[in-house]
């Protein structure tokens, strides 16, 4: 085992205008589960995070909710425990980037940097929204974007080919706001020179030293960090100012204008940390370590986990600030990817995804999803997929089939044969278990490397081994045996010790189980010392009780039905309506501005195997082309197989709700609905129409 560490752990800072998804679990699920295991070994570890509280995003979102931005954000803190205990994520501190710390931190952080010869300012055209009287921070701006010509992009980066730009380099910008094209204005902005020779030097010195990001991150950074053959590209001065009015801190000696959110955003790191250490001192009566003192101890490590969308800001802009300001920067910054389900990007504006406080409230178990995940995960920047089935599965399989069942199989006649007390082990038993013992260090290791992936493959196939070692000597059987009494204590034994032993390696990504298993035995906190030190003969277990269910199939799937609709109210006469129906309940323009219905184009339309009502429409939106070149296309199924035959539809144009969450169905996933006319009472009115729109129309357009 590696020496005992002195650990600062981060994961990324989640935006505090909503719940969080799935893919901000598995991001804490990794982070926990590595420091888990360094705690295991030993370490000293503080794993903080907090919530990005400031910029114009939040100001608007607590102006519609008419409260201030203090109390918007703090409501949504409010709700942020149910899912941190729910599945068991270990931080030490939960903080705010509006807290006094991060306020002092941010400005004392830039104040070095003007002192280091670091920042500038100079008057640059900002875009203005006329119709909302304010400048437009950047995530309020979209356009196409100029490297990849991706539409619909944010005013500071591709969420598609990653490129980072001026929102004014942005094609046919409007305002994410109003939809208004905005204008340009002059104002006085404050910049970092990331420019400057030195922090060029830096950076490529930084992001090239072995183990501070991974060697596929390290090449997407060269991309921003070097020229190219023609001298063009490398690195441009980052704006870090705002104008009011803004949520945020305010940038010392220049009234009305304010830090840029992701300026102070990553600074909550240390506030968060800070926080944690000046609480301790107060409890200790003052003898706790300062935060001066903690973050100038040379074996110190920070430790940051981040998604591969913030690249840019963690190992660009981090780095430099702090290194120039004179603090110490990143050890490392392990960046993954995203988590898709059932082959689909999660999309937040779209709703897709797994509702985190769904899962639980349904019944299932926290630490399958943990195991599920983690199964998954390796040390490199890669996509993973969560697929119901193959949940289900591996679940039943590994975790049931395989691990609880060595304890289920054995714990019985220990209890009721033995006394509940373990005896000598054999020779054939010893092999097992050293081979068992001896993973120990090469599995602590893997979940160090967060190749979580093959440190459970590795568990599942020793658990394999003890299952054939059950299998060969089948204690049911020697149960009933005459003379094979001490045999059967020997086999039982040999199961318990296994047990132990595979549930330490599994401790990092199961805790809860864990906690239950070491109660069972009757053993102290398990940590990867104790692989080494077998429980003695005559040591006494509990009593066993069942440990894990099964994942049903049938569960998982309700975490994918849509939610009941409220129901309509029924009119007096509905048969003397033309439609069959009475008109919805009255709504404003803003709730209708919120369905974005688009021109389509159906490339291709199929029936659908097993459906006599669906038909499998192919449609081209105008949403532009894949990194390859090829349109980008949706897939919709539509009950209106009884009123067209597919090669009616192909080359038509329809309308379609492109904004729909897409739903998961038997057949597939459907991207959005297409829009048809039916009478109210079909059995007497049967017909379906789908909309056509007048020739002129093209996809893409949108219907208002």
């Amino acid at each position: 085992m590696s020496a005992p560490r002195k650990l600062f752990v981060t994961t990324a800072l989640p935006y505090a205008n909503g719940k969080f998804h799935i893919g901000h679990m598995m991001e804490y699920i990794q982070a926990d589960i590595w420091v888990r295991n360094q705690r295991m070994n030993g370490a000293d570890v503080n794993f903080v995070c907090a919530d990005d509280a400031h910029g114009a995003a939040i100001t608007i979102a607590a102006d519609k909710a008419g409260v201030t931005p203090q109390a918007f954000v703090a409501e949504i803190a409010a709700g942020r425990k149910p899912y941190l205990d729910g599945y068991y994520i270990s931080f030490d501190n939960w903080h705010s980037t509006d807290a006094p710390e991060n306020h002092q931190l941010a400005q004392d952080i830039y104040r070095d940097l003007r002192a280091n010869g670091l920042i500038s300012t100079k008057s640059v055209e900002q875009f203005y929204d006329p119709e909302k009287g304010m400048f437009l921070a950047d995530r309020f701006i979209k356009g196409e974007c100029p490297n990849c010509h991706s539409k619909d992009q944010y005013g500071d980066n591709c969420e598609v080919c990653g490129a980072v730009y001026a929102p004014t380099e942005l094609i046919n910008p409007y305002s994410a706001l109003s939809g208004a094209k905005p204008e340009l204005r002059s104002s006085e902005h404050f910049f970092f020179k990331l420019s400057d020779p030195r922090c060029e030097a830096y950076l490529k010195e930084w992001t090239a030293a072995a183990g501070h990001v991974q060697p596929e991150v390290q090449n997407k950074i060269r991309e921003w960090l070097y020229k190219d053959d023609e001298g063009k590209g490398g690195l441009g001065d980052w704006d870090i100012s705002r104008d009011a009015p803004y949520f945020g801190i305010e940038i010392p000696d220049a009234p009305g204008k304010y830090f840029y959110v992701w300026l102070d955003a990553p600074v909550g790191y240390l506030a968060s940390l800070k926080n944690l250490l000046d609480k301790r001192c107060i409890e200790l009566g003052g003898d706790g370590i300062s935060y001066t003192e903690y973050m100038a101890d040379p074996d110190l490590e920070q430790v940051h986990f981040i998604g591969k969308d913030i690249i840019t800001f963690h190992t660009l802009f981090w780095p430099a600030m702090l290194h120039f300001s004179g603090r110490k920067a990143p050890d490392a910054v392990y960046v993954h990817g995203h988590l898709t389900v059932s082959g689909e990007k999660m999309s937040k504006s779209r709703g897709t995804g797994i509702d985190p406080l769904k899962y639980l409230s349904i019944g299932l178990d926290p630490e399958w999803l943990r195991y599920y995940i983690a199964a998954k995960l390796n040390g490199r920047n890669e996509d993973i997929d969560f697929n119901p089935e193959d949940f289900v599965a591996r679940v039943n399989s590994d975790l049931v089939g395989k691990y609880i069942n060595i304890a289920s199989r054995a714990a019985g006649f220990i209890g009721k044969r033995f006394g509940g007390k373990l005896g000598e082990v054999s020779a054939d038993g010893d092999a097992l278990l050293f081979a068992l013992r001896d993973a120990a260090s090469q599995l602590h290791s893997l979940y160090d490397g967060r190749d979580y992936a093959r440190a459970l493959r590795e568990v599942m196939a020793l658990a394999d081994k003890v299952n054939e070692y059950v299998d060969q000597n089948k204690p049911w059987e020697l149960a009933k045996k005459e003379g094979a009494e001490a045999r059967l204590h020997d086999v039982c034994t040999v199961c318990i010790e296994a047990f132990r032993l595979l549930t330490l390696y599994l401790k990092p990504v199961l805790p809860a189980l864990a906690v239950n298993v070491e109660a069972f035995l009757n053993i102290q906190p398990l940590a990867w010392t104790d692989a080494a030190q077998p429980l003695p003969v005559g040591h006494a277990i509990g009593e066993y009780k069942h440990l894990m269910q099964r994942a049903d199939v049938k569960l998982v799937d309700k975490l994918f039905d849509a939610p009941e609709p409220a129901a309509a109210p029924v009119a007096a006469q509905p048969q003397e309506l033309p439609g069959g129906e009475a008109i919805a309940p009255t709504i404003t323009i803003d709730d209708f501005a919120k369905i974005d219905l688009r021109i389509a184009k159906i490339v291709a339309c199929e029936k659908v195997e097993g459906s006599t009502k669906l038909l499998r429409l192919t449609l081209d939106a105008g949403e532009g082309t894949d990194p390859q070149g090829s349109p980008v296309l949706r897939n919709v199924f539509s009950g209106i197989a009884s009123a067209y035959q597919p090669e009616q539809l192909v080359g038509k144009l329809t309308v379609l709700v492109a904004n729909l969450a897409p739903r998961k169905m038997k057949f597939g996933v459907s991207e959005g609905m297409v829009l048809a006319a039916s009478h109210g009472d079909e059995k007497a009115h049967p017909g379906i129409h789908v909309l056509e729109p007048w020739p002129g129309a093209t996809p893409g357009m949108r219907v208002r």
